[in-house]
C-alpha cells in the first residue's frame, strides 16, 4: 500500500482512493499513478514511464503520457492548471508530490 498526501494506492488489489472516495482508473491510468506514487518526490522521466507503463522504448510523442496524465488529474480532482499531486518538471519528467505545496 502506498499513501502520499490523501491518495492511497493498493498495488495488489489495483485500487486507488483519494480521501475516502475510491477512484476508478483504467489499467494504464492505474499503472501511471503506481509508477509515480511508488517514488514520491522523485522525478520520473517520460522514458521511464514509457518503459514501465507502456512496456516500450519506442515512442515518437509524449502526447500519450499527457493525455493519460490529464485523465488521471481530473479523476483525482487535481487542478489541471495548478496541480498539487502530480507535477510536471519541465524538460525532466513528472513527480508525485510528497506534500501539498503552496
Amino acid at each position: 500500500m502506498y499513501a502520499v498526501q490523501d491518495v492511497r494506492l493498493d498495488p495488489v488489489g489495483r485500487r486507488v482512493w483519494r480521501g475516502d472516495h475510491e477512484i476508478t482508473l483504467s489499467r494504464k491510468e492505474f499503472d501511471l499513478v503506481h509508477a509515480l506514487i511508488s517514488r514520491p518526490g522523485e522525478i520520473v522521466t517520460r522514458e521511464q514511464l514509457m518503459r514501465e507503463v507502456w512496456h516500450t522504448t519506442f515512442w515518437t510523442s509524449s502526447k500519450t503520457i499527457d493525455v493519460h496524465l490529464g485523465w488521471v488529474r481530473r479523476k483525482l480532482g487535481d487542478d489541471t492548471r495548478r496541480p498539487s499531486l502530480i507535477t510536471t518538471i519541465r524538460g525532466q519528467g513528472l513527480r508525485f508530490e510528497p506534500a501539498t505545496s503552496g
